[in-house]
């Protein structure tokens, strides 16, 4: 096990514990980049969801986890050539950003399996290096999800910009609680808001968050190695 992780793990759950103030607020361990091992080590602790960045990795690792029952989230950007992989292997997208990424989804996902649950990921700082869609095309996004039989709208993620002033951070977590709470009024099965990471997530869950992403905070400095997507 990585030394310290059983003390991380409690102390990262007990601040997004203090922070939610009794409201519902789950944990994705954010493992990219991490070996299977570390997946492993964090699940025996009780971690059971888990957000990768690239398909190609996700898959490989999880692989070699096979007698774990774990939750597979995709967090990074998907590129359409990946959809037919992701829909087959993960329990969640939440990286939906663009029209194109749906209908493949959709058709890709087995019939054996529950619907693939999405986030519609937002570009909220409007920042031109970042992925996400502008707030303007969400309700069509999410419509196109929610006429779909094999997928699922669950809401809302984002990743604003890592704004130095908390205030200015806070702005933008408010913004997204507030597109949330309207994307809720027109499908009421939208039950979460993923925003937050490991310097911000309490901020976030203060501002609305019901699910942070955490990698660092729980795995330590990631390994500097080359990305596998």
């Amino acid at each position: 096990m990585i030394k310290g992780m059983d003390v991380q793990f409690d102390k990262v759950r007990g601040a997004i514990h203090a922070a939610a103030a009794g409201r519902d607020a789950c944990l994705i361990a954010a493992s990219k980049l991490q070996p299977a091992s570390a997946i492993r080590d964090l699940a025996l602790l009780g971690q059971r969801r888990f957000g990768e960045n690239y398909v190609h990795e996700a898959v490989t690792k999880q692989s070699q986890l096979t007698d774990l029952d774990l939750e597979w989230h995709l967090i990074g950007p998907l590129q359409s050539n990946k959809c037919r992989e992701a829909a087959r292997h993960f329990d969640w997208v939440q990286s939906i950003d663009r029209a194109k990424l749906i209908p493949i989804l959709a058709r890709e996902r087995p019939q054996d399996r529950p619907p693939l649950n999405l986030l519609i990921q937002v570009n909220i700082s409007d920042e031109t290096s970042k992925s996400g869609c502008a707030p303007g095309m969400i309700e069509e996004l999410a419509q196109l999800i929610e006429v779909s039989a094999r997928l699922q709208l669950r809401g809302l993620m984002a990743i604003p910009a890592p704004w130095p002033d908390p205030d200015r951070r806070r702005q933008d977590f408010a913004e997204m609680r507030r597109l949330f709470e309207h994307i809720r009024e027109m499908h009421p099965q939208a039950d979460t808001l993923c925003m937050g990471m490991s310097e911000d997530f309490a901020l976030a869950i203060g501002e609305g968050a019901t699910m942070v992403r955490i990698g660092s905070a729980l795995f330590g400095v990631r390994p500097a190695t080359a990305r596998s997507v």
